[in-house]
C-alpha cells in the first residue's frame, strides 16, 4: 500500500487530481466498471503484465514496467521476486466499442500468486472480483497451477478469459517460424479448453476460450503490447477497405488465401503447387516477425513505415 501511494504522491498534483476525480466520476456507472483477477503458474509473467498496465494507465513509468513490480508490496516480496498477497489496484482506461468515441472505464484489478502455496490467496481474489484473467506462458504452456487457478476460478462461478503472455520468447528465443508458431499458440487453447470443458454449469453457459470471440488475446507483458483477433481483423480491414467480420472468422483455424485465384481455401497448397501461409500468419505473425526484425537490426526507416501504415503514433 505504501508503495502504491509513494508512487501517485510522486506524481504532479494535477495528475493527482485528475485520476482521483476520474475514479469518482466512474463510481456511478457501474456499466464502465471491471472488477477482475489476475492468475497464473507462477513465473508466467502475471505481475509484470499488470506493471504493464499500470504504466498504460499512466500511475507509473513506462520503462519502469516489469522491474517496478508495483503490485509487490512487501518487502518479502520484493526480496524474493514472488507475489505472496494478493493486491488490489484501480486503474482508468479509455475504450472504444464499436468504432464509437473512446469512454473511460474503471478497472478495478487484483494480482494474485501463483504459487500453489498461497492458493489460498487466490481464492480470496477471485470471490471479491467478477472476472479473471488467465496468464499463459506461451513456451511453458498450461501447468499445475494454470490448471489449479482455472478450477478454483470455475467453482467460483467466474467465466475466465485468456491472455497468452510472451509471445516475444517465441520470436526471439525459440526462433519459431510463423507456422510453428500458430500450432503452438494453438496447442496453448486446446489445453486451456480441455480443462474447461470437465466443468459444466447452466448458469455460468459455456466457458471455452475462442480467439475468434475476442476472450483470447495475445502479447508480451514485459514489453508492454496485445492484441485481440478482432482488433487485428478491425486494422487489416479499414486498411483494405473490407469487412471486418469476414477477416476475422478466417484469423483462426485452416485458412489460406491464394493470390493466383483470389480465393480462400482449407488446403496449404494453392492449384499450381505453391505452398500458402496461413492467414493468421500472414495479417498477424508476418508483420509482427518483421517488426522484430526491424527494431534489432535498428532499420528504424522499415519501422516507420510500419507504425504509419497501422495508423501508430504513441511510440
Amino acid at each position: 500500500r505504501r508503495q502504491r501511494q509513494m508512487c501517485i504522491r510522486d506524481r504532479p498534483v494535477t495528475m493527482q487530481q485528475e485520476f482521483v476525480a476520474s475514479v469518482v466520476s466512474l463510481l456511478p456507472h457501474t456499466d464502465r466498471i471491471r472488477n477482475f483477477s489476475v492468475i497464473a503458474h507462477v513465473d508466467h509473467g502475471k505481475t509484470t503484465l499488470v506493471d504493464s498496465l499500470v504504466a498504460k494507465a499512466g500511475l507509473i513509468n513506462k520503462d519502469e514496467a516489469g522491474d517496478k513490480r508495483i503490485m509487490d508490496t512487501k518487502k518479502e516480496e520484493q526480496d524474493r521476486i514472488i507475489t505472496i498477497k494478493s493486491t488490489g489496484i484501480s486503474l482508468v482506461f479509455d475504450h472504444s466499442k464499436s468504432g464509437k468515441d473512446p469512454q473511460k472505464y474503471l478497472m478495478n484489478l487484483v494480482d494474485s500468486p501463483g504459487h500453489v502455496d498461497f492458493s489460498s490467496e487466490v481464492t480470496a481474489a477471485l470471490r471479491i472480483t467478477d472476472g479473471a484473467l488467465v496468464v499463459v506462458d506461451c513456451v511453458e504452456g498450461v501447468c499445475v497451477q494454470t490448471e489449479t487457478v482455472m478450477r478454483q476460478a470455475l467453482a467460483e462461478r467466474i467465466k475466465p478469459v485468456l491472455h497468452i503472455n510472451k509471445l516475444d520468447r517465441g520470436i526471439l528465443e525459440l526462433q519459431l517460424q510463423p507456422e510453428d508458431f500458430y500450432k503452438s499458440l494453438e496447442r496453448v487453447i486446446e489445453s486451456v479448453n480441455v480443462i474447461l470443458s470437465t466443468y459444466e454449469d447452466k448458469l455460468l453457459g459455456d466457458v471455452s476460450v475462442d480467439p475468434i470471440k475476442g476472450n483470447v488475446s495475445f502479447g508480451s507483458g514485459k514489453q508492454g503490447w496485445a492484441f485481440t483477433l478482432p482488433q487485428m481483423a478491425q486494422v487489416y480491414a479499414k486498411k483494405n477497405n473490407i469487412d471486418s467480420e469476414s477477416v476475422l472468422k478466417r484469423l483462426w483455424g485452416d485458412h489460406y488465401y491464394d493470390p493466383e485465384t483470389k480465393k480462400f481455401s482449407s488446403n496449404p497448397i494453392s492449384k499450381s503447387g505453391k505452398t500458402l501461409p496461413r492467414f493468421f500468419c500472414q495479417v498477424v505473425l508476418d508483420p509482427i516477425y518483421k517488426m522484430f526484425k526491424a527494431l534489432t537490426s535498428d532499420d528504424k526507416t522499415t519501422l516507420n513505415n510500419m507504425l504509419t501504415a497501422v495508423s501508430y503514433t504513441h511510440l
